[in-house]
């Protein structure tokens, strides 16, 4: 048996260009919740975090047509708002999945907020783009008077981008840790979306108006509840060094020197495999074992060593 921490993106669960009604993005983490009941049945315990991009952008999306009826909720509050949401499909398609398979494990969501700091840089240089893209001009010019900063995405417009400041710690990891166990087989599912970011002031926690990567809180998480297992579930089976050129090829394993060599090399782009890689050396530098990176369809298979890229300390 396995402690695994299993870090799943946004994408998984609503793939781009995919329907965000309810009744698609349900079959979809039904598929997902399959996907990981397959390491329940191997015997492996999982904490389970996910990416929120589609949705989160979905709720922000809501908030700016129906400003003019409700006002709208800050960053932190709807990621919050994701967190449920997620939580929710996620844990009631594993229930149904476990009770399918004649498996005896209870799993729960918990609301988490992860600690920042309030003077990282990334928040005098915020890069992340979220929500709905702008067209007209007028609508820019709008949001900076609101005191948004906006940068031009090539995929579609304008877009409000934010500050993604590093993962410190995890407040409710107390929490999660009795709620996991010992040998009692709990599925968690914590930090979904990166966690809602707080900074401490006064004594006090307070939400931010950033948004977390998921893949390093996923590694903080690790580390705050002390097991040493990580798997980052994305698109691709494995990593690849010159993705897309004639040149391309997959790796099967990693050293985490190897990975800090191809990094400075710019061999992972920081929107894609980038914070992925990252993460990993993160993790496996801060007290971790093992590390595997690969999609949904292989996932099983990769946490038995036999696909994905393997990635240890040496």
């Amino acid at each position: 048996m396995t402690k695994l921490v299993v870090a799943i993106g946004g994408n998984a669960l609503q793939p781009a260009g995919e329907s965000a009604d309810p009744a698609a993005q349900r079959r979809r983490i039904e598929a997902t919740a399959s996907r990981l009941t397959d390491l329940v049945a191997e015997g492996h315990d999982v904490v389970l975090t996910h990416g929120n991009g589609p949705q989160v952008g979905n709720i922000l999306l809501q908030n700016e047509e129906t400003r003019h009826l409700v006002p709208p909720m800050p960053l932190d509050v709807c990621g919050a708002e994701s967190q449920a949401l997620i939580g929710y499909l996620l844990e009631q398609a594993l229930r149904n999945e476990f009770a399918l398979r004649k498996i005896d494990r209870e799993v729960a969501c918990v609301v988490t907020q992860v600690l920042v700091h309030a003077d990282d840089p990334a928040f005098t240089n915020p890069t992340k783009p979220i929500g709905p893209y702008y067209l007209r001009d007028d609508e820019v010019l709008v949001k900076k008077a609101k005191g948004w900063k906006m940068a031009y995405d090539q995929r579609g417009g304008w877009r409000r981008i934010v500050p993604s400041p590093r993962p410190v710690d995890v407040i409710e990891k107390d929490i999660i840790r009795t709620l996991v166990g010992n040998g009692e087989g709990r599925l968690v599912i914590a930090a979904g979306g990166g966690g809602i970011p707080v900074i401490r002031k006064d004594g006090t926690l307070v939400g931010v108006e950033a948004v977390i990567d998921k893949d390093l809180a996923a590694a903080v998480l690790a580390k705050a509840i002390g097991w040493k297992h990580l798997v980052i579930a994305t698109d691709v089976p494995q990593i690849a060094l010159d993705f897309g050129k004639p040149s391309q090829r997959f790796l099967d394993r990693l050293t985490v020197a190897e990975a800090k060599k191809h990094l400075a090399e710019g061999q992972f782009p920081p929107g894609s495999m980038g914070p992925k890689v990252e993460a990993v050396v993160e993790f496996l530098e801060h007290g971790g074992q093992h590390a595997v990176i690969t999609d949904l369809g292989n996932l099983a298979t990769a946490v038995a060593g036999k696909a994905g890229t393997q990635i240890g300390r040496a």
